[in-house]
């Protein structure tokens, strides 16, 4: 496996990992692990979709969880991320032409890997940027997965910032005037990595610490900021999945956990979607930043114990909202 998937101490690869690549239909390579479960009874497998700028070793932990709950897993880089072929010359550089391209590898990826290698049934399990891809995909999933829980999913910017509509107005101009392929926000990659004080995406020093550490490792896996051209194809596919035609297609019973103090996506927007989307039920874990899975454990025991609830679920696909509202305890003196 040492060529496939990579560890570094305190990370190391699940128990029956298995690693390949698949040839997307532009050619692109696209890596993948999957990995059996290590408990009974057997409960099918979660496919685990990330979010940018990550890899499928930030996900160890997570797999582990899942393996110990009866469940196999199966997740691949993103096209253009970790270790899947990039799209640009300069490795740094988010990119996608369009958030289709994402759905066509993920349907690929059920057909070659997950359909013929993975016990059913099937579930999904998505963060951020690969929520918003398993709304898109949530047509073709129909048929093939019996419930989604998406974490965060991009569908707005936090606040008071420029609505999608607006971005992908200003994107699209950018993307027509040649510079599509500019970076959009933060930049390359830093040389050293930001301090864990003040970051937006988890409370947990040692989960933060640790990809820190597996970046600093493997570089290579790693990416800068989004690009012009990518940011524009988020606003595309948060817009297509956010019209009333799109949402009353839903027929996968999905959980949608925002995460309280997120400061990477809109709770607002999250919150008020799920509202409007067919058999979707809302957690919000108050105080949670954006990695919900990368989170301290007051916050992601909160998220695995809803998993546990909604997964595998009832057979008629019945769901019940869910809103947590708890705070951490406060700190005793002394």
């Amino acid at each position: 496996m040492a060529d496939v998937l990579y560890e570094i101490p305190g990370n190391p690869v699940p128990e029956q990992a298995v690693g390949g690549r698949f040839v997307a239909q532009d050619g692109k390579s696209i890596r993948f692990a999957r990995f059996a479960a290590t408990a009974r009874p057997l409960k099918g497998t979660v496919v685990i979709l990330t979010g940018r700028n990550e890899c499928i070793e930030k996900y160890f932990e997570t797999v582990g969880d899942l393996q110990k709950r009866g469940f196999g897993c199966a997740i691949m880089d993103w096209r253009g991320q970790g270790g899947s072929d990039r799209l640009l010359r300069n490795r740094e550089r988010g990119y996608v032409k369009r958030f289709d391209d994402y759905v066509r590898d993920l349907g690929q990826f059920f057909e070659e890997v997950v359909l013929p290698d993975c016990r059913g049934p099937y579930y999904v399990l998505a963060h951020s940027t690969g929520a918003t891809v398993a709304l898109l995909a949530m047509p073709a999933l129909v048929n093939r997965v019996r419930r989604m829980v998406l974490l965060a999913p991009f569908l707005a910017l936090p606040g008071q910032r420029m609505s999608m509509r607006m971005v992908r107005r200003i994107t699209t101009l950018l993307t027509l005037l040649g510079l599509g392929r500019l970076y959009a926000a933060w930049g390359p990659r830093p040389k050293q990595a930001a301090p864990f004080e003040g970051n937006a995406l988890t409370s947990d020093p040692g989960r933060y610490g640790r990809y820190v550490r597996f970046c600093e490792a493997r570089p290579e896996l790693a990416l800068g900021g989004p690009t012009i051209r990518w940011l524009r194809a988020a606003a595309i596919a948060a817009g297509t999945v956010s019209t009333p035609e799109f949402m009353a297609r839903n027929m996968v019973p999905s959980l949608i956990v925002a995460a309280g103090a997120d400061k990477v996506v809109s709770t607002r927007a999250i919150e008020a979607y799920a509202r409007h989307l067919r058999l979707a039920s809302l957690l919000t874990i108050d105080g949670a930043r954006h990695e919900l899975l990368q989170e301290a454990d007051f916050y992601r025991e909160q998220l695995l114990a809803a998993f546990d609830a909604f997964v595998p679920g009832t057979e008629d696909g019945a769901t019940e909202p869910l809103h947590a509202t708890t705070e951490p305890p406060a700190p005793q003196a002394g």
